[in-house]
């Protein structure tokens, strides 16, 4: 009998999604407004605690995007961001013609680091190119040092964007990662956290960036009676068949965080004495991560095993595993873009392992990893 493939992430539905996916089609509300967009963009902000200041849209990458235009990103602006990050986090940059400057990691949570973010913001100023804004990502559900962040953005005036697009579900010294920053990135890609097959969203904190995303997502049409426009627009905006996937999908919101955390604790009970890997933690209180996906490090010299050699061993019994996101001051598209910090995102990329984290991984399953895992060290 063929074993089943384990994957890394996939979806994991609640069984009422068809429910609110029927009342849209019972209403014909099939396009891009109806009761399951204005329902699921009010659970969000009532998860989230921003009032009701959520706007649902295709995908996270529009919402950078649209963040960028709202504040009038162009071709002479300068965007600091992560290195270590998914692609989507800098292309939106590009789109607006902007510079993305690249930051490198730092250990404690591998996300943006404060010291390498203060270093480029003095050097880009003294080249005369005050930084527009910032974007940091929270990865794999992990809060980035956001009081340090905070502190060098605010003592140098620029804005801060969070791609939490990972991180649904993770706090930072108890407030929701996406609620820091002027405007805060969501994705419900079909193997993030909760899904609605592709999707995103824009956590703004007033009702007139609110009012402004909409506008702009849906073609920035004028108030009249024909189609008239003033400025240039998107179509961005989700529809309220996806929207209704959503609704189902944040009834179970709480319980897939305690399952991927039950991921995560599963890990470290599986490592605990294999010498030389570690399992990426929390590395305070202050931080509570999602564990969207569950990562390890290895240290050849101390384990005798690779990264890769792991990958293998996993992928020869069908259980999907991948390398942490390759930095994108190495990635070919972004070569000539600046980048400042040392080597750490370069080590965790050639280090580190994402493990299986889904939320519907079954006890058979866990028994499949950690038999290989197991054999593997041995």
């Amino acid at each position: 009998m063929m074993k089943k493939k384990i994957w890394l992430s996939s979806p994991h539905l609640s069984g009422n999604e068809m429910q609110y996916i029927q009342e849209a089609f019972e209403d014909n509300w099939i396009t891009s407004i109806g009761q399951n967009i204005d329902a699921f963009e009010y659970s969000l902000a009532q998860y989230m605690k921003v009032d009701n200041h959520v706007v649902a849209l295709n995908s996270a990458t529009s919402a950078i995007h649209l963040a960028l235009v709202m504040l009038g990103t162009g071709s002479e602006d300068e965007i600091i961001t992560s290195s270590f990050s998914f692609v989507a986090s800098a292309n939106p940059i590009v789109y607006c013609g902007a510079t993305p400057i690249f930051i490198d990691s730092e250990n404690d949570t591998w996300n943006m680091c404060p010291v390498a973010l203060e270093e480029a913001v003095k050097d880009r100023i003294s080249k005369g190119k005050k930084p527009k804004a910032i974007i940091v990502v929270h990865l794999y559900g992990m809060p980035a040092k956001m009081n340090e962040i905070l502190k060098i953005a605010e003592e140098y005036d620029i804005t801060v964007i969070e791609d939490a697009a990972e991180a649904l579900g993770s706090y930072y010294q108890g407030k929701a990662c996406g609620t820091f920053g002027r405007f805060g990135i969501l994705s419900f890609n079909g193997n993030k956290i909760i899904t609605t097959s592709g999707g995103g969203a824009l956590v703004c904190h007033n009702q007139e960036d609110k009012d402004k995303a909409v506008f702009l997502s849906t073609q920035a049409r004028d108030h009249a009676p024909h189609y008239q426009h003033s400025h240039i627009g998107y179509n961005y905006r989700m529809s309220n068949i996806v929207a209704g996937i959503g609704r189902g999908q944040m009834e179970v919101l709480n319980d897939r965080v305690q399952a991927r955390r039950k991921m995560h604790d599963f890990y470290i009970s599986i490592f605990r004495d294999i010498k030389g890997v570690n399992v990426f933690s929390e590395p305070t209180a202050d931080y509570y991560s999602n564990h969207w996906l569950s990562a390890i490090i290895i240290d050849p010299e101390i384990a005798g095993k690779t990264r890769e050699e792991l990958r293998m061993a996993l992928l020869e019994e069908k259980i999907e595993s991948r390398p942490l996101w390759k930095p994108m001051h190495l990635q070919p598209v972004f070569s000539e873009s600046p980048y400042y910090g040392t080597h750490v995102s370069e080590k965790l990329f050639e280090t580190g392992l994402c493990l299986p984290s889904g939320s519907n991984l079954t006890e058979a399953d866990r028994k499949r990893i950690a038999d290989v895992i197991f054999d593997f060290f041995s």
